[in-house]
């Protein structure tokens, strides 16, 4: 199974880009992994609705109709890690070939893209930037998979 993360990007932090390859990093020597992420229309926050719309196109056509989607969403799901990483083990023995996170940029993603997703999985109650819950998301991913593996790094 291969690992897909899709994000949008309106701006570049040195930390995040340093979290981004440190996990991509630890991911990708478990599992086939790629992080893919697409520029952010520039719109302002009245336009809104017009780059939730323009997001949702690119991401529905990165989409394959066997992908299985967990889209991450302030109205979500909550799991601990150990949950997750059940829900992430049930995935890759689905016989699916590809599992794709989604983080949509600013303003959240569009109701099409929502609809698409096969489960939709919220990292916190709180709201937080976009690069933050991708950093949260890959080191959710990383903990995931040394929870299947045996590998010494969750304690409950």
């Amino acid at each position: 199974m291969k690992f897909i993360l899709l994000t949008f990007e309106s701006s570049r932090e040195t930390w995040s880009e340093a979290a981004f390859a440190l996990y991509t990093k630890k991911i990708g020597a478990l599992v086939s992994f790629e992080r893919q992420v697409f520029k952010s229309p520039s719109k302002d926050r009245k336009e809104a609705e017009e780059k939730k719309r323009v997001e949702a196109e690119v991401l529905l056509q990165k989409l394959l109709p066997a992908d299985f989607v967990i889209l991450c969403d302030e109205i979500g799901k909550t799991l601990t890690s150990r949950a997750f990483a059940t829900k992430v083990q049930d995935v890759m023995s689905s016989g699916k070939k590809r599992c794709v996170f989604v983080v949509g940029g600013a303003f959240g993603v569009s109701e099409g893209v929502k609809a698409r997703a096969d489960y939709t999985l919220q990292l916190s109650s709180m709201t937080m930037n976009h690069l933050v819950a991708q950093t949260v998301l890959l080191e959710q991913i990383f903990r995931s998979m040394t929870i299947w593996k045996g590998i010494p790094y969750h304690n409950d």
